[in-house]
């Protein structure tokens, strides 16, 4: 009887100890799942972070894209905000400025993003190309170069603009799809500005930009007029 008895106490007593453990080894396994869950949210915040911050590559193809662009290009030389605008210039290639519709490498003046932000600060005088007809230097400071040969009109409100389309043209040479084979312009275009000169002074502006970083850059601003 006293044998059956501690028999019984010595199941007892492994029993607790069994369950014991079992009880701390489920909860240890059971903690250690929680941690690794919660180890897994940062994780998965990490990673869509990652992905949220992906740029979108660039639709070189979206004209609406493309004459966003061109339109703060437009508000910008308006309001003569130059520091605004250079963040808008191709950083590594610059703009390259044409008086008269042919692009020349050999005349034109190219700005870098640091020269348009300084624009008007800088009263240095520069020879910006030759005049159509007589050839002569076209001799002027940068901001006095811009109000002729840029913004000389409020383009921003042109009647007419075209996508990779010359809107009008005269005995210069119109050659922006050659000398930027890798870009796209916005032509804005003034078919007349006083009705009594039967359109002999329209004038327009071509914005040319080229893709860089998935965002359009400006590279080109090319003005073109009636001449003699």
């Amino acid at each position: 009887m006293r044998r059956t008895i501690l028999l019984l106490s010595t199941a007892l007593v492994g029993g607790l100890v069994l369950g014991t453990l079992l009880g701390s080894g489920l909860f240890s396994a059971g903690h250690g799942l929680s941690r690794a869950a919660s180890a897994s949210v940062p994780m998965a915040q990490a990673q869509m972070t990652a992905a949220s911050t992906t740029p979108v590559p660039l639709n070189t193809e979206d004209n609406d894209l493309l004459l966003a662009r061109a339109g703060s290009v437009l508000e910008l030389l308006k309001e003569k905000d130059y520091t605004a605008l250079s963040g808008l210039v191709h950083p590594q290639k610059g703009v390259t400025l044409t008086p008269f519709s042919t692009v020349s490498t050999e005349c034109d003046r190219t700005l870098t993003q640091t020269d348009v932000a300084e624009l008007e600060e800088n009263q240095q005088t520069y020879v910006w190309g030759v005049m159509d007809g007589s050839g002569s230097p076209i001799r002027s400071t940068c901001s006095d170069y811009f109000d002729r040969f840029v913004y000389n009109a409020d383009y921003a409100q042109a009647p007419e603009v075209g996508v990779d389309t010359v809107l009008m043209s005269g005995n210069a040479l119109e050659n922006v799809s050659d000398a930027y084979p890798d870009a796209r312009f916005v032509d804005y275009n003034f078919p007349g500005i006083d009705p009594g000169k039967n359109g002999y002074d329209w004038c327009s502006l071509k914005l040319v930009f080229e893709p860089w970083q998935n965002e359009w850059y400006l590279v080109g601003l090319i003005h073109s007029e009636w001449t003699t």
